[in-house]
């Protein structure tokens, strides 16, 4: 008896995690058809994130990559994702670690131009981020961007320079929040 309503428990939690996927699923349909952009990708929590090596390019870069990424955004109609670090900070090095992760790559792919710029030891490229009203005091500093300059996460600015410490989920529902204000 015991063995016959554990079974019918086992049934109910595999439909009820059908149901939830399924229901995630549906929303960032709805979103998407709504005109909204699409949800980030909901990752599974057992997911082990390992921070990426050698992210950001040399400091002479920036510049250009910088141009470049604005120029890539106008004709492809996304937003600019500049992630200032460093590839000595451990909070960058993790965030591209979620960055690298395939479902996260191909959502932040069809929704920015991500472009890294190197800021040395916090004092290089620092006006890349004043052109946008922004001090970098901490990295990784993440600005998100229209292709017509305007700055759409100028109250978070600063928000990821603790990155280790937030879940893979919050790095991207806070990406998606600021994605939806342009």
């Amino acid at each position: 008896m015991l063995h016959r309503k554990f079974g019918v428990l086992t049934s109910l939690a595999l439909g009820l995690s059908t149901l939830t996927a399924a229901s995630s699923a549906l929303s960032q349909n709805v979103a998407h058809a709504q005109g909204g952009p699409p949800a980030p990708p909901v990752l599974d929590k057992d997911v082990v994130i390992t921070p990426a090596k050698d992210v950001y390019p040399d400091v002479a870069l920036a510049r250009t990559q910088v141009d470049e990424a604005f120029a890539t955004a106008a004709r492809t109609k996304r937003k600019v994702l500049i992630d200032f670090g460093g590839n000595w900070c451990p909070d960058c090095r993790m965030l591209a670690g979620i960055f690298e992760q395939p479902e996260v790559a191909q959502w932040l792919e069809s929704q920015f131009v991500v472009v890294p710029v190197n800021v040395g030891r916090i004092d290089k490229n620092l006006d890349i981020a004043k052109e946008f009203g922004v001090t970098i005091h901490e990295v990784p500093t993440v600005l998100v961007v229209t292709p017509g300059h305007t700055l759409l996460n100028a109250d978070g600015a600063n928000t990821l320079g603790n990155a280790r410490a937030m879940s893979t989920q919050a790095v991207l529902d806070l990406l998606d929040k600021w994605n939806r204000r342009g």
